[in-house]
């Protein structure tokens, strides 16, 4: 049997996953070797942003934020799938995962010293990119159409 060359790379595979969500949306971050390209179902994340409007501009913010600062990392792409939820909490849960998926990276394969510093940068421009939103929808009771309100009373 001849040797065949097994092409090995210096490079160690890189792969964090984070699962983050906003109300019922519920995305997942997934990051690894590559050029650079993020991607949100399958589509470009500029051209995902762009077809959201004015809102969907926020699921840029930990991209643009951390390329001001250059800490972006050049060599990963990073793929999100979301779904559930309407349009803003899903564009909450993209920037969140996307958030925590970098500083799952800097901690599993660059250093500490590193992941302190995106933590502080993310969390000083937004705490929502690292935090959840505890805030939930609250569930309607007897005697009433909705929640807190009550039928109107009558006494005669």
């Amino acid at each position: 049997y001849p040797l065949c060359a097994l092409a090995v790379s210096d490079e160690r595979p890189v792969s964090t996953q984070s699962t983050w969500g906003k109300k019922t949306a519920v995305a997942v971050a997934r990051l690894t070797n590559g050029k650079g390209l993020i991607k949100v179902k399958g589509i470009p994340i500029e051209l995902y942003a762009a077809a959201r409007g004015t809102v969907g501009i926020k699921c840029l913010d930990p991209i643009k934020l951390l390329r001001a600062h250059e800490y972006l990392p050049a060599d990963v792409n990073i793929k999100v799938r979301v779904n559930g939820g309407g349009t803003v909490s899903q564009i909450g849960a993209i920037r969140q995962a996307i958030s925590k998926s970098i500083v799952a990276y800097y901690q599993k394969h660059i250093n500490e010293a590193n992941k302190e510093l995106v933590k502080g940068i993310l969390l000083h421009f937004d705490r929502t990119l690292l935090v959840a939103d505890p805030r939930r929808c609250e569930s309607k009771k007897f005697g009433g159409p909705s929640a807190r309100t009550r039928y109107q009373k009558s006494y005669r």
